[in-house]
């Protein structure tokens, strides 16, 4: 992986942290990821009208996508309401990666080399680490919060396999990236005009700011993640991306007001160690 790629990911996960942030500050946080997805799609429609259809080899994965992205969205909307952000953050996006390396080894036979297998062992271990609260080493959750935050993690998985090997059949990843925001916009908008109905139009007053945000920052985070895919192994970005945590908690400390303690600390030290040996190691 070179440098190039390698900052362009940090970029992406810090893109990453803040739309989810702008998720767990609403109130609905499912009619906050719906906006979010439809503001993602629109502002992809003037670039397809520049770039065009995806390529025949890519279409089965955009479909295999969208389906995963629709599961990824329920979860991560059920996470954050039985949940905080410094609790379902790091556990769903820290299982991911060591998920997708399962799902990468068992279904498409890529493996990695040690040191980066140890890499991403390392930023998964920094990242679950951060969902540890204060100086017992305990996790303070709840059985739902956990149990959507890990389902939110497979469907990540899912899809990040699917869209990895999207980026690489199609003939521009750019291209991919647009179709893909486009279709999910729309499934997702259908869902949340079907859900919301009557209080359509009051929850699009409340949320479309957010939303807007929210999309630019979805579009542009994902859009290199997709990029990246198709320049290095797919495990190795997913875990590198994971290092979204640490903006993460970045926000939870400056707008939640929470502790920034040792264990933190020591997260972020691992996190930075697992994310350099990764980059060393491709």
């Amino acid at each position: 992986m070179t440098t190039y790629v390698l900052f362009a990911v940090l970029f992406a996960a810090f893109c990453h942290a803040s739309w989810n942030a702008l998720v767990k500050f609403g109130n609905d946080r499912f009619f906050g990821l719906v906006m979010i997805s439809f503001f993602s799609g629109v502002l992809a429609i003037p670039a397809l009208l520049w770039f065009g259809l995806p390529s025949p080899e890519a279409i089965r994965w955009l479909i295999l996508s969208v389906l995963f992205h629709i599961g990824y969205t329920y979860f991560l909307s059920q996470a954050y309401t039985h949940g905080d952000l410094g609790q379902i953050y790091p556990i769903s996006r820290g299982s991911a990666p060591l998920i997708t390396a399962l799902l990468s080894a068992i279904l498409f036979h890529e493996l990695i080399p040690l040191f980066g297998l140890i890499g991403i062992l390392m930023i998964i271990s920094g990242v679950v680490l951060i969902a540890f609260a204060g100086k017992k080493f305990t996790l303070n959750i709840k059985g739902k919060a956990l149990f959507f935050a890990l389902c939110t993690a497979f469907f990540t998985a899912c899809y990040t396999l699917s869209d990895g090997h999207g980026a690489r059949a199609s003939e521009d990843p750019i291209v991919y990236t647009l179709w893909l925001f486009l279709l999910n916009g729309i499934v997702l908008t259908i869902a949340g005009v079907i859900k919301y109905r009557g209080a359509l139009l009051l929850g699009v007053q409340q949320y479309y700011r957010s939303g807007l945000l929210g999309g630019l920052m979805q579009l542009i985070s994902y859009g290199i993640a997709i990029w990246a895919m198709s320049q290095a192994p797919i495990v190795v970005v997913a875990a590198i991306r994971e290092t979204s945590v640490l903006f993460a908690m970045f926000l939870s400390i400056v707008f939640l007001k929470e502790k920034f303690n040792m264990m933190r600390v020591i997260a972020c030290t691992i996190i930075l160690g697992g994310v350099l040996l990764a980059k060393l190691s491709v």
